[in-house]
């Protein structure tokens, strides 16, 4: 299975999703998928390393954790030969977590031809919810190459 492959009906879409890879901006956070199907996806990320200087975790943290799961999560829906690109996203911070890891769990709210929106909900060690995230991906033809 190459990167750009999309799952066929029965796969591992947890293995095919950490083959594919997140791109290199959530690798550099730390971010690991932990599940992943059409209806539900979860990753976690650490605190540590992705922290603003009064030591919190950064806002933009979540919101590239979120991203990254519902930009997944609408390219697992759109199929092959298509893409999703997010065209909006919108964080709630309500928490703020300080030590350990959070975990953040995608599902979609609208699935269509075109659109896609998913909320993430962010969460702490502790199970306190810290962010709150929707996405709306667009989908169309994968370009040439891509």
């Amino acid at each position: 299975m190459t990167a750009r492959d999309m799952p066929e009906n029965g796969t591992d879409y947890l293995a095919w999703t950490k083959a594919r890879g997140a791109g290199d901006l959530a690798d550099k956070m730390g971010i690991e998928f932990t599940e992943f199907s059409l209806d539900r996806a979860v990753a976690r990320m650490p605190v540590e390393g992705n922290t603003q200087p009064a030591m919190l975790l950064h806002g933009g943290a979540y919101v590239v954790m979120g991203e990254s799961l519902g930009s997944m999560s609408a390219n697992l829906h759109a199929g092959a030969g298509k893409i999703a690109v997010g065209i909006e996203i919108n964080a709630s911070h309500t928490g703020s977590a300080t030590s350990g890891w959070v975990t953040a769990v995608c599902t979609p709210i609208h699935l269509g031809r075109t659109l896609t929106t998913h909320e993430i909900v962010v969460t702490d060690d502790r199970g306190r919810r810290c962010s709150t995230i929707r996405i709306t991906n667009l989908i169309m033809d994968r370009p040439a190459g891509a």
